[in-house]
């Protein structure tokens, strides 16, 4: 069990956090035909809405209530109306989903209260449903504000109906990639089980090319799908912040939960499908067999490399949690792990200590690691470094095919393991170069073997 630290510096520098804002409207992007707004000034929007496009390379439809001002003195309902009637007019979504900045939070608008009024005065509005969630982003971060998303629309569209035996219902927390939900997908039909993904990104941010253009997201769960949600057997949550979402359909139809803290890992996946074989009644396809004996020795090839070495990880804590843990099994020190807020996933890491803090503490901590994971931010911090860094999380803009990266999962896993392995054989080779690295353990082996020459000098990870 980890101690969580929390940085005392006046300021941030480098920041690793992103906001709660951000992290809600992410969530929203995930559903289909919906319209996501930022209730605060143009700026903040504007910010979000650049760092989503630089990492997914995708169109995002994200939209402002504008507040300037006068009217964050005065009150935003104004706003809020006209932004309402002007969205439903011109992309007419099936979803309008409103989430708070640090400006509207500190003003104290009634939002909740707004929407009422707006219902009874405009009845133009009855064919679109609206859903609010407060995220001030002066506290918590992109997890937390993913997270009170997700409950929200629980909360606000799913209602309780008779139970369907073959259904669950799929949260996947916002460390999965569009690519990762897929996965997931793929290995619960793979049990005959029908799931609903709530929120559904791998429709919508897939980087896929669509058919149309309507204005609003393309792709990902529908009204019905999350109505639908409220007649699922079970839920599976990936990540300790979709536990609020999977309590709330609990409170909501009674539908039983469990939560996976992880899907990176030999453990986690074995629980995944040994509780599937049981909801299903049927057994573990030979595939998933298959790929667990592939995992095992991506494992034991990649162990090599990862064994003794030091690692600093920079992420929300459920990512933090994920990576840390399978490089931990890997034979890695957890040296240093930087994260942005309170989450009980900390309480799971093999560490000594988390940090919430941002990339100059990470960076000051670093000086003696090996490796360094982080989101695209720190590319400055591994530069002077001279350390290798492994790009993960959001946001990464420096790189292409954020959406069909695939760290779930058995084959997930194994190439993330890969990933990893490969980085620090591209070290050894920049410092040692004609030096092909090999592990001792092959050395070892041709020693015993005199058919084998390996002639090859080695070099250690590290060194």
């Amino acid at each position: 069990m980890a101690v969580v630290v929390e940085s005392k510096k006046a300021c941030a520098v480098n920041p690793l956090k992103m906001s709660q804002p951000l992290g809600a409207s992410y969530a929203f992007m995930g559903l289909d035909a919906c319209m996501p707004v930022m209730h605060g000034s143009q700026g903040c929007t504007s910010f979000g809405l650049v760092l989503l496009v630089r990492h997914f390379k995708e169109a995002i439809p994200l939209q402002t209530t504008a507040m300037n001002e006068v009217t964050t003195i005065l009150g935003g309902y104004e706003n809020v109306e006209t932004a309402l009637l002007n969205i439903r007019k011109r992309a007419a979504p099936k979803i309008i989903a409103i989430c708070s900045t640090g400006l509207t939070e500190t003003k104290g608008d009634d939002v909740e209260g707004y929407l009422t009024t707006v219902r009874k005065r405009k009845p133009e509005l009855d064919d679109t449903e609206l859903v609010y969630v407060s995220t001030p982003d002066y506290v918590g971060g992109f997890e937390d504000g993913y997270r009170h998303a997700v409950a929200a629309i629980v909360k606000a569209l799913v209602k309780p109906l008779p139970a369907v035996a073959r259904q669950v219902t799929l949260l996947p927390g916002s460390h999965l990639s569009p690519a990762d939900i897929d996965e997931v997908r793929e290995i619960v039909h793979a049990f005959g089980l029908d799931v609903i993904v709530l929120p559904d990104l791998s429709g919508s941010l897939d980087g896929h090319i669509a058919p149309d253009w309507r204005g609003t997201t393309l792709g990902g769960t529908t009204l019905e799908q999350i109505r639908a949600a409220g007649a699922s057997a079970f839920t599976i949550g990936v990540g300790e912040q979709t536990r609020d979402g999977a309590q709330a359909l609990h409170d909501i139809a009674g539908t039983p939960f469990e939560i996976f803290e992880r899907l990176t890992g030999l453990e986690p996946n074995d629980r995944l499908l040994q509780r599937l074989a049981q909801l299903s009644g049927r057994p573990v396809p030979a595939k998933y067999r298959r790929q667990r004996s592939q995992l095992l020795d991506a494992m034991l090839d990649g162990h090599f490399y990862t064994g003794g070495i030091k690692v600093a990880i920079g992420a929300e804590p459920d990512l933090l949690l994920a990576l840390g843990a399978l490089l931990h099994e890997m034979g890695a020190e957890l040296a240093v792990c930087i994260s942005t807020t309170a989450s009980p996933a900390h309480e799971r890491l093999p560490a000594n200590e988390v940090v919430l803090g941002d990339l100059e503490d990470m960076e000051r901590a670093s000086s003696d690691c090996d490796l360094l994971i982080t989101h695209s931010h720190g590319r400055q911090m591994a530069e002077r470094l001279g350390k290798p860094l492994m790009r993960v999380g959001f946001p990464v803009f420096d790189r292409v095919g954020n959406a069909h990266r695939c760290q779930v999962g058995y084959r997930g896993t194994m190439n993330l393991i890969f990933e990893v392995a490969n980085l620090m054989i591209e070290q050894i080779a920049h410092h040692h170069p004609g030096d092909w690295p090999l592990p001792q353990a092959s050395v070892d082996l041709a020693a015993r073997d005199p058919a084998r020459e390996v002639k090859i000098p080695v070099v250690a990870a590290g060194a």
